[in-house]
């Protein structure tokens, strides 16, 4: 069924000429598609694996304010970063969620612990008092707040507040994707741009159903190159220069059983100087990450890349037994591309920030994007906005905001419903939240229509894949609404089951072939098999 929206919306892109074509369905993708289409923009929205496939569902899951760029002296940068860290809060409160950060410095660290606490008092200020304000921890309160932090060889700490995803980045990534759907975007997913050029104030856009092998043509007035770490390759095949171009940074996460019952996110200083978390994840925890500098956006884990995090665990924490491989229940990997001016290769990479940078070619009317990360994306929305319009694209304010949840009014008229038919009486023991309030922080207005469902059939309540807290009409509602065209898409980018619950018991999952027949209706087989037959992208990272 998420098929029949995808195919519609190819076949629209082949008959009307868009007034803006964005290749690349990740953060920066898509919020340009979403503030562009919320404007009454004709927009495309192109990526050639599924939306959020790369960098945007391989991030630490949070929306933080920098706070490490104090130490390069990047005041401007932290001033930004904490303003659209709050804007987003205040824009997503049942998504993007204050969580505390604890802090450990370890002896002989490059700065006394005091100072860098000092360093968080600022932080806070900058971030406008908006969050708790930051403490500073003894070693011996560190071990009495939190246990499992080895504190032999500490020298003291902190406690601070930023923001973090409820869910996961792919999933926040795709309301985006979903929110420009709603305001007319042709969207579409694995959908390869082969070729490309710019005549007579149009560009003809050589596009590729990747799934079918079809190939078409979409016309645009405008391209917008969000590919991330492929921008640089598709703007050489598209003969674009630019001042800009991408360094890229490896980081990797491991995702294990959960560590401590404290939902706040444990921050050290791993043994190469770097920051390093553990990230509370629901049932579990994520831990990392690296930085390795890169030059190939296709990457994965090595074993390496294993050590490290696992040394690096196992030394700053007392566990009742060290963490081994065996331990990891999935691993993200990813690059960070980072923006530099001149070539990528010159320049002391460490030191480089997440900043976006965004390059107009005003003769062919296209928009490179650099950079940048998922705490400033409503930035990066405007910014595109702007952009277009002074390209000779109107692009008026909204009349309503182009981003966030629907108003208070909507969210209380539908917990008023829910209250109204008992709903949360209905939520599986084994979840811990209420149906009521995962309903709305998912799915937004569309969370009508699974109340509309549960009174014309309770069971569709129930969980269809144990341990994932998804129930029947939700399956549903995402096979109508979310273009899952492989099981991987459900199971990575719209839900976060494959990082937490181990892959036997996916497999084994009684209502997983369920789920796969409601998605894909005669093709249910061939998607499971495509996914078990095949490695996945945590698969791929366990194996290497």
């Amino acid at each position: 069924m998420s098929a029949t929206l995808r195919s519609s919306n190819i076949a629209r892109l082949k008959e009307r000429e868009l007034d803006v074509l964005i290749v690349g369905g990740g953060i920066n993708g898509a919020v340009a598609a979403a503030s562009l289409a919320g404007r009454g923009i004709a927009t495309g929205l192109l990526d050639r694996d599924d939306f959020a496939s790369g960098v945007s569902s391989n991030s630490s899951n949070l929306a933080w304010g920098g706070i490490k760029y104090l130490e390069s002296h990047e005041y401007l940068l932290v001033n930004k970063l904490c303003r659209s860290r709050n804007k987003l809060m205040r824009a997503y409160p049942s998504t993007v969620k204050e969580i505390r950060f604890f802090t450990t410095i370890q002896k002989g660290f490059r700065f006394w612990p005091f100072f860098v606490f000092l360093g968080s008092v600022l932080y806070w200020f900058m971030g406008r008092c908006r969050t708790r304000p930051p403490r500073y921890l003894s070693p011996r309160a560190i071990e009495a707040v939190e246990p499992v932090v080895n504190t032999s060889n500490a020298a003291g700490g902190l406690e601070y507040s930023d923001a973090y995803l409820y869910d996961n980045d792919a999933r926040f990534v795709f309301g985006f994707v979903r929110q420009a759907l709603d305001c007319g975007c042709l969207a579409a997913n694995y959908v390869s741009v082969d070729d490309a050029s710019f005549h007579d104030g149009c560009w003809m856009v050589s596009a590729r159903d990747v799934r079918s092998g079809e190939s078409f043509t979409v016309r645009a007035r405008a391209l917008i190159n969000a590919c991330g770490p492929w921008a640089d390759p598709l703007n050489r095949q598209l003969g674009t220069t630019t001042q800009y171009h991408h360094a890229m940074s490896k980081g990797i996460h491991l995702i294990v059983d959960r560590i401590t019952d404290n939902k706040r996110v444990l921050t050290f200083f791993a043994s190469d100087g770097r920051l390093f978390f553990l990230i509370p994840m629901g049932p579990v925890t994520c831990i990392g990450t690296t930085d390795t500098q890169v030059s190939d956006p296709l990457v994965g884990v090595t074993p390496e890349d294993r050590e490290f995090v696992l040394a690096n665990v196992n030394a700053l924490l007392d566990l009742e037994r060290p963490l081994t491989v065996d331990d990891v229940i999935a691993e993200r990997v990813g690059v960070r591309p980072l923006a530099v001016a001149g070539e990528a290769g010159d320049v002391d990479w460490v030191q480089l920030s997440r900043k976006h940078v965004i390059e107009v070619d005003e003769a062919r009317r296209e928009l490179s994007i650099f950079g940048g990360k998922l705490t400033d994306c409503l930035n990066v929305g405007d910014e595109v906005a702007a952009h277009i319009a002074a390209l000779g694209i109107a692009a008026p304010e909204p009349e309503a905001p182009w981003y966030g949840e629907p108003g208070i009014d909507a969210r209380e008229r539908f917990l008023r419903e829910a209250r109204l038919m008992d709903l949360d009486d209905l939520t599986d023991p084994s979840s811990p939240e209420p149906l009521s309030e995962r309903f709305w922080r998912r799915y937004g207005n569309a969370a009508f229509m699974l109340l509309e469902r549960i009174r014309e059939d309770a069971s569709s309540a129930k969980l269809l894949i144990e341990n994932a807290e998804y129930t029947r009409c939700e399956i549903e509602l995402a096979a109508r609404r979310e273009m899952i065209v492989t099981l991987e898409d459900f199971l990575r980018r719209r839900s976060k089951i494959e990082l937490v619950v181990r892959q036997d018991v996916i497999r084994n999952a009684p209502g997983l072939r369920e789920a796969c027949e409601i998605f894909f209706g005669s093709e249910a087989e061939a998607r499971l098999e495509e996914y078990f037959g095949g490695a996945s992208d945590a698969q791929r990272a366990v194996t290497g």
